[in-house]
């Protein structure tokens, strides 16, 4: 298999806490670029052009926020760089806040929500989901402020125990995470610490990340495998796929 790009995929990180984590390794181990671009450092700014780039990576913001009083600092511009990013053909992928700006950039928008941390349990909705990869159910980490309203296309391919979307695609090739797939438990303490919020039962939940560390691990083997063959980052994947 050979890596389709030959640019790097940008990643906007919007706090120092949230990195792709795990996700790192999978890209990593088949050959394909990335590149952190983090605002919120001096410095730090935004990608003034999606021209160069094999797509869009938006993480996750912790009690940064698209409504209400703590709306992240670049929300007009991470939106219109991903507005870029569609109109271009090429891949964007959102997890928490970034699904958010990912579903206001193709059409949907966002609505005001608490911030919750929570640890559950995902159910995929289609069985051909991320070509047959997704997991039929998988642990979900959900550190995040507001919610994602889908875009009209939006097709639901997972939901939380709540019934709320926990993976939609839009656009053919765009993903958007309520949870970080390739989330660490030390991410959570290192956001806490970054910030003067505390969501409730703090300790509990982050208690029942560790717990579901390892599945989660277990489920972003497949999660990624369909992934970087969804986006075409790499030529398609072979294999097993999950059971289901």
């Amino acid at each position: 298999m050979s890596n389709i790009s030959e640019y790097p995929i940008f990643v906007i990180q919007h706090t120092s806490g949230e990195f792709l984590g795990l996700m790192e390794d999978h890209l990593e181990g088949r050959g394909i670029r990335f590149n952190y671009f983090r605002p919120f450092t001096a410095g730090g700014g935004i990608p003034a052009t999606m021209e160069f780039s094999a797509g869009l990576i938006l993480l996750g913001g912790g009690p940064w926020g698209t409504k209400g009083g703590r709306a992240t600092p670049t929300l007009t511009e991470e939106v219109e760089l991903a507005r870029q990013a569609i109109e271009l053909g090429k891949p964007v992928v959102g997890i928490g806040l970034g699904a958010q700006i990912l579903a206001i950039a193709a059409g949907g928008g966002s609505e005001p929500s608490e911030l919750v941390f929570e640890v559950g349990e995902a159910t995929r909705s289609r069985d051909d989901a991320l070509g047959g990869f997704l997991p039929e159910r998988f642990p979900l980490v959900t550190f995040m402020r507001d919610r994602p309203v889908l875009p009209p296309d939006a097709d639901v391919l997972a939901t939380d125990s709540h019934g709320d979307p926990a993976l939609f695609q839009t656009r053919g090739n765009c993903f958007g995470f309520a949870g970080h797939p390739g989330a660490k438990a030390g991410m959570a303490e290192d956001l806490i610490m970054e910030f003067d919020e505390l969501p409730d039962s703090f300790g509990e939940t982050l208690d029942a990340f560790r717990g579901v560390q390892k599945p989660l691990e277990d489920s972003l083997v497949y999660i990624m495998t369909g992934l970087i063959q969804a986006t075409g980052w790499m030529q398609p994947v072979t294999g097993a796929r999950a059971d289901g």
